[in-house]
């Protein structure tokens, strides 16, 4: 069985729309592209780098026509290596509409997501989520992943869509390397799925791992 890696970027206040541009999902959220005046050379390699041995591509339908307008054009420069693997590996496509598929390589999911997903984790060994905050609220929802690749930016925004929102339910994770601070302030968080949910305490008992006054 393959594996569904997450790949989100959000804000401290955990903020995932638009990060991208302006007209990536305006719709009452002013601060479209919050991303790019925070990239650094070390969370460009931090990203290259999470592509690694990538077969397939799950998207929801805003960020796949955003992907699909931009990425068949592109050839070499600094976007070379991703533009190729975008174009060469299939991409599957959560949508109840009818999105235009002319994108090679692109397939359109049924109404029963959750099973369609779980088809395509026997089918390939690395699932790459990018964006795709209502498809990712689904899967959060269902435990269909098994990493997340998280970039927290240094800023607030106060408004916008979460990252961890309606689909959010209780999970456990476990810090799969140290984090990585770049020099701009970003954090580049890597967790897996972990079994379980979380467990509770209580900070006043003797035995809570904080030691004795005696």
């Amino acid at each position: 069985m393959g594996h569904i890696h997450l790949e989100l970027f959000a804000t401290l206040d955990l903020v995932g729309q638009a990060p991208g541009g302006p007209d990536e999902d305006p719709a009452g959220f002013p601060f479209g592209g919050w991303q790019a005046p925070l990239l650094d050379e070390v969370a460009g390699a931090q990203v290259g780098a999470a592509y690694e041995g990538t077969d397939a591509l799950l998207l929801g339908r805003r960020t796949y026509d955003i992907f699909a307008a931009y990425w068949p054009h592109q050839k070499g420069g600094e976007d070379g290596e991703i533009a190729t693997l975008y174009n060469s590996v299939p991409k599957y496509v959560a949508s109840r509409g009818r999105p235009d598929l002319s994108w090679a390589g692109s397939t359109q999911l049924g109404p029963d997501l959750a099973g369609a997903v779980r088809e395509i984790r026997e089918r390939h060994r690395n699932v790459k989520v990018v964006g795709s905050l209502n498809l990712v609220q689904t899967l959060l929802r269902e435990k269909l992943f098994d990493r997340i690749d998280l970039w927290l930016h240094p800023i607030v925004l106060g408004v916008g869509k979460k990252v961890f929102e309606d689909g959010a339910v209780p999970t456990n994770v476990t810090l799969l390397a140290p984090p990585v601070a770049g020099p701009k302030g970003t954090v580049y968080l890597r967790y897996g799925l972990a079994d379980g949910i979380p467990a509770t305490g209580d900070m006043s008992a003797p035995d809570r791992g904080l030691g004795s006054d005696g």
